[in-house]
């Protein structure tokens, strides 16, 4: 960075009234750079957030995050509304995206630091095959280590990075190398870049970006309580988005600079909801929506929205698809490209999820259809409190005194239930914060029974099993602490070998007749 810029970020770090018209300011400043011949192929930049739930981007309706370069995106591409992960946990999510398959057909991949299979294709391996430069920078956690690439992904890319600490703006995610390897890349190649921030995951640490967010002007979700170290806490989050939506700027900067804007596929999401209870891990739209923007002036036309039902596991089919790369017979997804030429089209009418051991046991399933939500769980005598990181914080802190005092609502006791239903049925029509179990009713809608046949078939035809010797919670409930022992048990899709299995599931409609 040239001194002078340097300069102004750290002058626009300690004055408040400065930061945010620095940073936007700072990504509309273009300089004359060097030509890039492009090619017919466009080239893709892929940045993902850690942590950070659908509603957390301004552009997504939350007016106390300032996010300029991401809201920027989206007026210039296309705002996904209804894009769900296959896991609200940080692994298997991505290497579910990775692979496009389910985090049970990848079965040790399908626990939080499981290691990705040998054998399976992996899209931006496939990229690099076909005569794309591939790149990596930032967090990898492809099952495995979470901040240096190993196992099979090594293999899918060129360069790959890690997530060194940047000693200039804070973070974990290697942001610091993102404009390198955007400069260091071979001229002539269509290129994949995946860029992963550490950001919005905790511990906290925004270091220049710290205090750009005022406690008074966050957003408590209605599942949390009102409190100042509850505020505080939020503030802090908000900060982490801010620094990497300045990264994202800077990417942007650079494509324009080298002139291949124009020609290049930016997509940018998250690998799970927020750090916070009721969030991460959990099936509730914060935990198991991602934000999901998507700019290619080539293909997308400006501005605009789509409600369209899309997974994560469509993202790689899609990328395939655009670069003229046949995809294999392992993904589970589906191309959504029809729905870049018309933000009105449908892809898919069902879209599953699963939540598996993240530190605490699990076997919780998921399937949406239109508005109606439906939930099974393998194993309601245990609880679900969510992942250590969003049950043992001065967010969680404030529940649990107030819980002590029987002084929560039903929404925010939730998470300190001392177990979870076996089965959830929700209108997300109605009943947005999935407070009201329709499966619990004297005479629950017909389509609990339709939903129970659905994600049954899906369990069956991809695989999907429920432990016998399953993986324990590794903390300690009451403190957080972690036990003293700690052995991986079975992932779900072992004894079927699912791995091996390809078939997805229902996608479409006609929904099959339930069995008896």
């Amino acid at each position: 960075m040239p001194p002078q810029q340097e300069s102004d970020l750290k002058f626009a770090a300690k004055n408040p009234m400065h930061r945010f018209n620095f940073i936007i300011a700072f990504v509309l400043i273009t300089s004359v750079g060097l030509s890039v011949p492009t090619t017919s192929r466009p080239n893709f930049v892929f940045i993902i957030g850690d942590d950070i739930s659908a509603e957390d981007f301004g552009c997504y309706g939350n007016p106390g995050i300032h996010t300029p370069n991401i809201d920027r995106l989206a007026g210039q591409g296309l705002r996904f509304t209804n894009a769900y992960l296959t896991a609200s946990s940080c692994s298997p999510s991505r290497s579910s995206i990775f692979t496009s398959r389910y985090p049970h057909n990848l079965e040790t991949a399908a626990e939080l630091h499981g290691l990705l299979p040998e054998g399976i294709p992996m899209f931006p391996k496939l990229l690099r095959d076909s005569g794309y430069y591939t790149a990596h920078a930032g967090k990898a956690h492809f099952g495995g280590e979470s901040d240096v690439l190993s196992g099979p992904a090594i293999a899918a890319f060129d360069l790959g990075g890690d997530g060194e600490r940047d000693d200039l703006k804070g973070g974990r995610g290697g942001e610091n190398q993102w404009i390198a390897r955007l400069r260091g890349r071979p001229q002539q190649k269509p290129f994949f870049m995946w860029f992963a921030a550490h950001d919005a995951h905790r511990s906290w640490d925004a270091d220049s970006f710290a205090g750009m967010h005022r406690p008074i002007d966050v957003r408590v979700p209605p599942y949390l309580v009102d409190t100042p170290e509850t505020r505080a806490d939020l503030a802090h989050y908000y900060d982490e988005i801010t620094r990497l939506d300045y990264f994202v700027g800077e990417v942007v900067r650079e494509l324009t600079r080298q002139k291949v804007l124009e020609n290049t596929v930016i997509i940018v999401m998250a690998d799970n909801g927020r750090p916070f209870p009721h969030s991460k891990t959990q099936f509730f739209d914060d935990g198991i929506k991602t934000p999901l923007i998507i700019r290619w002036p080539a293909g997308i036309a400006q501005g605009g929205s789509s409600a369209s039902l899309i997974s994560s596991i469509d993202i790689a089919p899609t990328l395939l698809e655009l670069a003229g790369v046949e995809r294999p017979a392992s993904f589970q997804g589906v191309s959504f490209v029809p729905i870049l030429r018309d933000r009105k089209a449908t892809v898919r009418d069902y879209i599953f999820a699963e939540h598996n051991w993240h530190n605490f046991t699990a076997h919780v399933r998921m399937v949406r259809h239109g508005d109606l939500v439906y939930v099974r769980n393998a194993w309601p005598q245990l609880p679900q409190p969510g992942a250590a990181d969003t049950f043992y914080n001065p967010s969680a802190d404030a529940l649990k005194a107030l819980h002590a005092q029987n002084k929560l609502t039903p929404l925010q006791s939730i998470v300190l239930q001392p177990n979870a239903p076996a089965e959830e049925l929700y209108d997300l029509a109605a009943d947005p914060s999935q407070v009201r179990n329709l499966a619990l009713e004297a005479s629950p809608p017909a389509a609990l029974a339709s939903l129970r046949a659905i994600l049954t078939r899906w369990t069956e035809e991809t695989g999907d099993t429920v432990p016998i010797k399953p993986t324990p919670t590794n903390v300690i409930y009451e403190t957080g602490m972690k036990t003293a022992e700690f052995w991986r048990g079975d992932a779900p899709g072992v004894t079927s070998q699912a791995a091996k299995i390809n078939r997805p599931g229902p996608v479409r409609d006609p929904a099959p007749t339930p069995k008896n």
